[in-house]
C-alpha cells in the first residue's frame, strides 16, 4: 500500500506568480504534489464559483516533473476540479499560496488564496493558506518557504481537526529577523473604502476603488498584532459563520 502523502497546490496569483513556485518547492518535500491553479490572477474573487462560462483545464509544464494544470476558473473552482477531475480523489492536504500581500483579520473574506483553502475544509481536507506581507512581484519568499515547511510536517503528522483550515501570514521581514510563530485570533479591521471616480476617453464615468485598512483592533493577540510584532500568524479558521453567541438574542424576537 502507497502511503506517499498526496498534496494539492493552488493560489490565486495564477500558476506564473512566483509564490506558487516557491510552495510547491516546500510541498514537494512532503510526497506527490499536483498542482491546480488560476490561468489568470484572480485575488479579491472569495469564494466565487463559475456557473455561466464553461470550465477549462489544461494541463501545463512550468514545475518541471510536477503535475500541474492551469484553470479558467476561480481558486475555489479549481479545487473542485482538482479532487474530482483530476485526482478522483480528496488530497491528504491542500496549501494555497504563497500570496503575494497578506491575508490577516478581515481580509480573509475576500481572499481567493484562502477560499480555496476553505473549500477544503469544507470538503474535510486539511488545508493551509499562506500568505507574506510584501505585494512586491519579485517578494523575497526565502523565509515563508522556511515557516511554511514546518507548518506543512506538523499538518501531515498531527491531528489536523475537520472543518478547520489554517490562515498563516509572514511578515515582511528577513527569517533572521522573524521571533517565531503564534497561534492567534483573526482581528477585528476594515478597508475604508473611497471610490476614485473617473473619465474614460468616451467621457464616461467609471469608478476605481481605492482606500485605507482600518485596524480597530487593538488586542494583542490578534494576528495583526503579532505580524506586528515580528511572528508568523496562525489562525484557524472556519467556514460556518453563525454568530453562535447571538443565536439567544435573535430568538428573543419571537418571529
Amino acid at each position: 500500500m502507497n502511503s506517499e502523502k498526496l498534496i494539492l497546490v493552488t493560489n490565486d496569483d495564477s500558476v506564473s506568480a512566483k509564490g506558487i513556485h516557491a510552495l510547491t518547492e516546500v510541498a514537494s518535500k512532503f510526497g506527490k504534489v499536483v498542482v491546480v491553479a488560476p490561468d489568470k490572477p484572480q485575488s479579491g474573487m472569495g469564494h466565487a464559483i463559475t456557473i455561466n462560462d464553461p470550465l477549462r483545464l489544461n494541463q501545463i509544464d512550468l514545475f518541471g516533473e510536477v503535475e500541474a494544470y492551469s484553470c479558467s476558473g476561480t481558486p475555489v473552482d479549481c479545487v473542485k476540479l482538482a479532487i474530482y477531475e483530476v485526482l478522483h480523489r480528496k488530497p491528504d492536504l491542500i496549501v494555497s499560496g504563497i500570496n503575494h500581500g497578506e491575508n490577516s483579520s478581515t481580509n480573509v473574506l475576500y481572499s481567493g488564496t484562502m477560499s480555496a483553502a476553505i473549500e477544503g475544509a469544507m470538503e474535510g481536507i486539511s488545508s493551509i493558506g499562506f500568505s507574506l506581507a510584501d505585494y512586491e512581484p519579485n517578494a523575497d519568499f526565502s523565509a515563508t518557504k522556511y515557516f511554511a515547511s514546518i507548518i506543512i510536517e506538523k499538518a501531515l503528522n498531527s491531528e489536523f481537526p475537520g472543518g478547520v483550515c489554517l490562515n498563516v501570514n509572514v511578515p515582511k521581514l528577513k527569517k533572521s529577523e522573524i521571533k517565531g510563530i503564534k497561534i492567534c485570533k483573526q482581528a477585528h479591521a476594515f478597508w475604508a473604502d473611497r471610490f476614485d471616480k473617473r473619465k474614460d476617453q468616451f467621457g464616461r464615468s467609471y469608478f476605481w476603488l481605492t482606500g485605507e485598512f482600518s485596524d480597530v483592533d487593538q488586542r494583542p493577540d490578534t494576528d495583526l498584532h503579532v505580524l506586528k510584532e515580528g511572528y508568523v500568524s496562525v489562525v484557524p479558521t472556519l467556514y460556518d459563520l453563525t454568530a453562535y453567541d447571538k443565536l439567544t438574542h435573535f430568538q428573543n424576537w419571537h418571529l
